[in-house]
């Protein structure tokens, strides 16, 4: 492993120091005047690109730390990459330069990171995006056991939702093999399943489960959600910064931190306007679907440095018990490993 850069600053004169001191100071005090105060306003900006998915809305930060400008104010000039490839390619993208930072779901990177990839997390976004509901008219209700001999439709059978949900069954005794049937349909096409009797439950993510209720009114009731209970106060989206970049420029990963921290807490208090700059960004969705979404999830939670790592240790726990990860694989030390405090 590279030693982790203290990037301490070169030794100056006092006068030296000074002059700094007070360059330093005029440029907060126009900062200032603006409403924000950069972190490097006497450098240049450090560029960087950073992949996210246009297509999920709850990265809203991404966007948001852009047209807001908090990238900026921390030192950075950000190119935005719109990842549209696998996970593993993303953080294999990562691990080899070819963006210095992503955005993705902690559900889909645990397996690829257990592999060896060099990519650290470094901070959140929210928590919260992953539902579960079940068909009122086959019986399926907020009781788990009424789960037992039926069909659960699921966009892919490694899907962050059914990962997620699968944990939970088996955690409250359903036999996730044998009990329930995991079946796969397109993702739009998971209520035309419902309305074939092809399906009972369907375990998936919003917008898309939001826009599938919002086609059939009163069809489905609520059986999980990753934003509430033990969850609710649990990491979703996280950020990761490749290895080398992460270790060689603790003060640039931080810098990113700092903006998407910003960007996450400017969503949580104001997701009506935070609807309508992403709008911009995804055609598709109506700007009162997303006001609602952005409502939902919890932008207040996006911790970094040891808080982290004891979330990512309790879903490598979770994971490892339901047989995603290794036997062998501790999820302490794996945590340990894979989460860096570039803050501190």
């Amino acid at each position: 492993m590279q030693p982790f850069s203290t990037d301490f600053p070169p030794h100056r004169s006092p006068l030296a120091q000074r002059r700094q001191f007070l360059g330093a100071a005029a440029a907060a005090g126009v900062a200032a005047t603006a409403g924000w105060l950069p972190l490097a306003a006497h450098s240049q900006p450090r560029k960087i690109t950073l992949a996210w998915s246009q297509a999920s809305f709850c990265q809203v930060p991404v966007p948001i730390a852009l047209e807001r400008g908090y990238f900026a104010q921390n030192g950075l000039q950000v190119e935005v990459l719109n990842w549209g490839g696998a996970a593993d390619q993303l953080l294999e993208a990562l691990a080899t330069g070819k963006a210095e930072v992503g955005v993705g779901l902690i559900h889909r990177w645990v397996k690829p990171l257990e592999a060896g990839l060099d990519v650290k997390l470094v901070g959140s976004v929210h928590g919260g995006c992953l539902r579960f509901v079940g068909v009122k008219t086959a019986g399926v209700t907020q009781d788990i056991n009424t789960l037992k001999g039926k069909v659960i439709g699921v966009a892919d059978l490694n899907s962050p939702a059914k990962q997620f949900f699968a944990i939970h069954l088996a955690k409250r005794g359903i036999n996730v093999d044998k009990d329930v049937e995991w079946r796969v349909f397109p993702a739009d096409l998971l209520d035309v399943a419902v309305k074939k009797g092809e399906i009972h439950a369907i375990a998936d993510g919003d917008p898309n489960l939001y826009l599938i209720e919002k086609r059939n009114p009163g069809v489905f009731t609520e059986i999980g959600n990753s934003a509430k209970g033990e969850y609710a106060e649990k990491i979703c989206c996280v950020l990761g910064a490749g290895g080398k970049f992460a270790r060689e420029e603790p003060r640039h990963a931080a810098s990113v931190v700092r903006a998407l921290v910003q960007a996450s807490q400017y969503v949580a208090e104001n997701p009506n306007e935070s609807a309508r700059i992403f709008a911009k960004y995804t055609p598709k969705f109506e700007v009162d679907d997303l006001q609602r979404l952005l409502a939902e999830l919890t932008y207040k939670h996006h911790p970094s440095g040891g808080r982290l790592r004891d979330e990512v240790r309790d879903f490598a726990a979770d994971f490892r018990a339901a047989g995603i990860l290794k036997k062998s694989t501790d999820p302490t030390r794996f945590a340990n490993h894979i989460t860096l405090d570039v803050l501190s």
